[in-house]
């Protein structure tokens, strides 16, 4: 299937990092999948998988991964469907599971990795805790904060909160190319400190705000920012959910616009300029 999203402006070693880090995320898939294939009612990897294909649906088409986008969407929508009857006895969750990690990984040209053995206790099988989920793959150069406001800086013209390491980098690689002054966070709780307290000197930051953060998510820090400095910023949500219900709401919340993910990085830096004035 054809890509309608123009990665031409993406530098060659951003696509290779994104694709390292792919690598890592298989990884991680394929243990969920014997794990699951051990345990079909593991709520625990059940969630992790949820989590982890939410990831890839928002990130791969930005990469020009399109397809891959799609699958991850699907098996997104499956994995939240067994999160919510995780003891239905009639799922083969491991086989299916196994299944789209092959076809992911070869959708992104890349080998299906090797399962791991199963450890003696079958709590702590494929090298999944019992008790924490394993960390997200990040790709290798991604940084928690990709680009801080520095103590007497100009104030930044876009300002973005995303929990999605890879489109981080390559939103901030795009602004970047284009000369605006930025501030990235991938955490909303630090964002929304800084942002209550940032001296905007009588500008309105764009404000690029991811709705599906952990933890305290972008509707959350936009009533708060309403509460706290109402009018300061200009808000454009981005999102994975593009449904007509999750527009309308985005749009009575009083953003000013939405991005779906995955995001074209040409429509991300189109959006920007229009909001931004330049």
């Amino acid at each position: 299937m054809s890509n309608p999203f123009d990665t031409g402006e993406l530098p060659p070693g951003l696509r290779e990092e994104y694709l390292a880090g792919m690598r890592a995320a298989l990884g991680v898939l394929a243990a969920i999948g014997e794990r699951l294939a051990t345990a079909g009612n593991d709520r625990q990897a059940l969630e992790v998988l949820q989590r982890e294909t939410h990831k890839i649906h928002g990130s791969a088409g930005s990469y020009g991964f399109m397809d891959a986008s799609r699958l991850a969407a699907g098996m997104e929508a499956t994995a939240k469907d067994w999160v919510a009857h995780s003891d239905d006895p009639d799922v083969d969750r491991g086989s299916l599971t196994r299944w789209f990690v092959a076809r992911l990984a070869e959708l992104l040209g890349l080998k299906v990795p090797r399962p791991q053995a199963a450890a003696p206790r079958p709590q702590m099988q494929v090298g999944l805790p019992p008790s924490t989920p394993p960390a997200a793959p990040q790709p290798a150069a991604a940084a928690r904060v990709v680009e801080a406001l520095a103590v007497g800086s100009d104030v930044p013209e876009v300002i973005f909160v995303e929990g999605d390491t890879a489109l981080a980098e390559l939103l901030a690689y795009g602004l970047r190319s284009r000369g605006y002054r930025f501030a990235a966070y991938r955490n909303g709780r630090e964002a929304l400190r800084d942002l209550i307290a940032l001296d905007v000197r009588g500008t309105h930051p764009l404000l690029l705000l991811d709705v599906d953060l952990p933890a305290l998510d972008g509707y959350s820090i936009f009533a708060a920012l309403q509460r706290e400095r109402p009018g300061t910023y200009r808000v454009v949500f981005t999102t994975v959910h593009g449904s007509e219900e999750e527009q309308l709401r985005r749009l009575e919340a009083g953003a000013l616009d939405h991005l779906v993910k995955p995001i074209s990085l040409r429509v991300a830096l189109e959006t920007v300029e229009r909001w931004v004035g330049r």
